[in-house]
């Protein structure tokens, strides 16, 4: 592991991590105005259009009731926006009061001065208790989550209201097959996802096509569902771009979904709604500038770097699942256990400023490196043979070598 040769906290590099902190929250308050916005603007319209009718209809005298009817349309329209407003502002009272509390936290960290200080422990533990809510919540366990954070009392500093409409919408495309409420996300966000040029609607209404023309064929009698279909791919898939596959939607029309032809049958296939769900994800988090990955497996990438060495994942390295030989075999570093030995595969090595090797390195035949005189003490403690010598990695059980096969290192 590499050497702590200072004990003074750089913020900026810890802040690397938590940045989503703070941009979830400007993307749930922007979208929040963009619907307040979007209430007014319809409202106005509704309003000036039964205003123009009033006043029409109070030019005639003889239609009093008309002109009534269209002042009380008036007022129960405003009184709708106004409700409607109220939730809006307690919603945005929320984010702003979620903001503050982030940004107090973050500004703890900047009065913090060094490694050892014990508030850099006590911060250290609410980020810790984050990290582990992130994660419970991108896994869908909602609950676990909400009781973590409220038993931490971090409740501003994590987004479960976020993540469980999210996974609301995932359950409606994975289980419940339909396309509804992911449809309406897409209509909320409609301007932000033609900007990043994102084509989950297109992938929705192609699913609806493709089930409108499913019913068409099962049921025997599907002509109409089949003209819908029709109509239904004009008005929505005919402008995408993407001949190539609107061809092979129009191919649907003349292939059943048994006929088992493809390219057909991998758009009639159910797995397709699995690809949904995991698109609507994929998009969601890149619109709430959310990692595609948990934070948690971030934040162990980076210390699992630190640790790892070439031999972690050689053929030679021992598993936690592997039961201890002896007292004097080695014990099971993080990297090699069979909890994190995945998620460390493709992360760099460490990178030592400072050589720890041993000024007496010697080669065994299987690739590891030792110190000589470790080897020996250690060999001279396990009751080895004189002129042999065993791996401390594998203790008894291990296979033995001669002395003479075991080669001196020089360090280049």
């Amino acid at each position: 592991m590499a050497e702590l040769t200072t004990t003074k906290l750089n913020a900026e590099s810890h802040l690397i991590l938590d940045q989503p902190l703070l941009r979830t929250p400007y993307e749930l308050s922007r979208r929040n105005q963009k619907t307040a916005q979007r209430y007014v603007e319809n409202t106005n319209k509704d309003i000036l259009s039964n205003l123009t009718t009033a006043t029409k209809a109070a030019s005639k005298s003889t239609a009093p009731d008309a002109t009534l009817a269209s002042l009380d349309t008036m007022i129960s329209k405003m009184q709708g926006l106004k409700r409607k407003m109220e939730n809006l502002h307690e919603e945005e009272m929320r984010i702003h009061k979620s903001n503050r509390a982030r940004l107090e936290h973050l500004q703890d960290l900047y009065e913090v001065q060094s490694l050892v200080d014990v508030k850099y422990d006590e911060w250290s533990r609410i980020r810790l208790s984050r990290l582990l809510v992130d994660y419970l919540l991108r896994e869908g366990y909602s609950e676990s989550a909400a009781h973590l954070a409220a038993s931490q009392g971090i409740q501003d500093l994590v987004d479960v209201d976020a993540f469980v409409a999210c996974h609301k919408i995932e359950k409606s495309l994975r289980e419940e097959k339909s396309t509804t409420l992911a449809l309406n996300w897409c209509k909320e966000n409609a301007k932000e996802l033609k900007k990043q040029q994102n084509y989950l609607e297109f992938q929705l209404r192609l699913q609806q096509y493709i089930e409108l023309v499913r019913q068409g064929h099962e049921k025997g009698i599907g002509e109409q569902k089949l003209m819908e279909a029709r109509a239904h791919a004009k008005k929505y898939l005919s402008n995408s771009g993407d001949f190539g596959l609107i061809g092979r939607a129009a191919g649907l029309l003349a292939y059943k979904p048994w006929d088992e032809v493809e390219p057909y049958a991998s758009l009639y296939s159910p797995t397709r709604w699995t690809s949904l769900a995991t698109l609507f994800i994929k998009t969601h988090h890149a619109l709430y500038s959310l990692p595609p990955r948990p934070l948690l497996h971030i934040a162990l990438s980076a210390g699992l770097s630190a640790l790892k060495t070439p031999s972690c994942h050689s053929q030679y390295a021992s598993t936690s699942g592997t039961p201890a030989l002896s007292s004097s075999t080695t014990s099971v570093c993080p990297i090699c256990s069979t909890e994190l030995n995945d998620l460390a595969r493709n992360v760099p090595y460490a990178l030592h400023t400072k050589s720890i090797v041993e000024s007496d390195p010697v080669v065994l035949p299987n690739g590891r490196v030792y110190g000589k005189e470790r080897l020996r003490v250690f060999n001279e403690g396990l009751g080895t043979e004189r002129g042999w010598v065993r791996d401390p990695g594998e203790g008894l059980g291990g296979e033995k070598w001669r002395e003479s096969a075991v080669r001196k290192v020089f360090i280049m």
